[in-house]
């Protein structure tokens, strides 16, 4: 498979990486990916399921928060079959389409996770900096329109994706950094010219996770500035305490990322294994940890997940 050259008629098969130079801990990485889904797939589970059954949580908030638990369901299912077939089955074949098909849904749920976190920013910025008009303008035509753009527009950025790969030959040894696919990982495989791949990925990145950030950040400016005109200490604790989850969220999801990209850029002498637990830990960790942080501090979530348990004790 090395040399030969192959085109999208061909369908190269993929090969997949677990960790190299660390072969010999994998079977601690089996354990630990083990409890990283599980506590993904049960917890995002039971958001979606309080949030459903607690008639207090039917407002803005938690719709943008079940459609967050949504999500992380949908990126850790695009990862976990690849994963366990390296980790657990040492099958680390996969085909081309497969492959490209694994490509645009991790991407696609990362986009749409960046767009969530956007409206939800905007959620607390009218909750905070515009509460009497917060019924007015987050109805439930809104929040729905807000969720499908989200989605729209992360369908519309990576649906160019694959097809761009497709046009191109492939003549290496088409091995993977990462137990799955990436787009950054793949663009360096094929021998044809790449350009148009690489400048539109830049695009999408910049036009999405950069604009998107950005947007965030404006958020929360505004929002501190309308915080400290409140007199009253304790009454400003209490509002900033409103964000702290979704703040959590924003910072697990991009401080991994911009490492992902620092590391992609800066690290290129790094051992392999480096780069492979960076991008680790941009997929697994934020799906495992927003329901735990969500669970912790939205009181209402605390409360019905703690009556859910006490039931099952008995």
């Amino acid at each position: 498979m090395g040399g030969d050259t192959h085109n999208s008629s061909g369908l190269p098969p993929f090969i997949l990486t677990g960790l190299p130079g660390l072969e010999a801990s994998q079977h601690w990485m089996i354990l630990l990916l083990g409890l990283l889904y599980t506590v993904s797939i049960v917890g995002n589970s039971l958001i979606l399921f309080i949030i459903k059954e607690e008639q207090s949580l039917h407002q803005p908030m938690y719709y943008f928060l079940s459609l967050l638990s949504v999500n992380d369901l949908g990126v850790s299912f695009s990862t976990l079959p690849t994963v366990l077939a390296t980790f657990c089955f040492h099958i680390r074949e996969i085909s081309f389409n497969s492959c490209m098909a694994q490509m645009f849904f991790i991407h696609f749920f990362s986009f749409i996770e960046s767009g969530i976190l956007l409206v939800m920013s905007f959620d607390r910025y009218v909750a905070i900096c515009h509460p009497l008009r917060y019924a007015t303008v987050l109805t439930d035509a809104r929040v729905v329109q807000m969720g499908m753009s989200a989605i729209i527009r992360s369908f519309c950025m990576i649906f160019p994706l694959p097809f761009l790969l497709l046009r191109l030959p492939f003549c290496k040894a088409n091995v993977l950094s990462h137990a799955y696919c990436l787009h950054p990982d793949l663009i360096h495989l094929p021998c044809g010219d790449v350009t148009i791949s690489n400048i539109f990925g830049l695009f999408i990145v910049i036009s999405t996770f950069g604009l998107d950030s950005a947007l965030v950040f404006i958020s929360y400016v505004l929002i501190l500035r309308s915080v400290l005109a409140i007199a009253s200490r304790e009454e400003r604790l209490k509002t900033l305490n409103t964000c702290v989850s979704h703040m959590c969220a924003v910072l697990i999801f991009y401080v991994p990322k911009v490492g992902v990209s620092m590391a992609a850029r800066y690290g290129r002498h790094a051992p392999p294994y480096v780069h492979t637990l960076m991008s680790l830990i941009y997929l697994f960790v934020p799906p495992m940890l927003n329901p735990v942080i969500y669970s912790i501090k939205t009181k209402e979530i605390r409360r019905r997940l703690c009556k859910i348990l006490r039931r099952r004790k008995f």
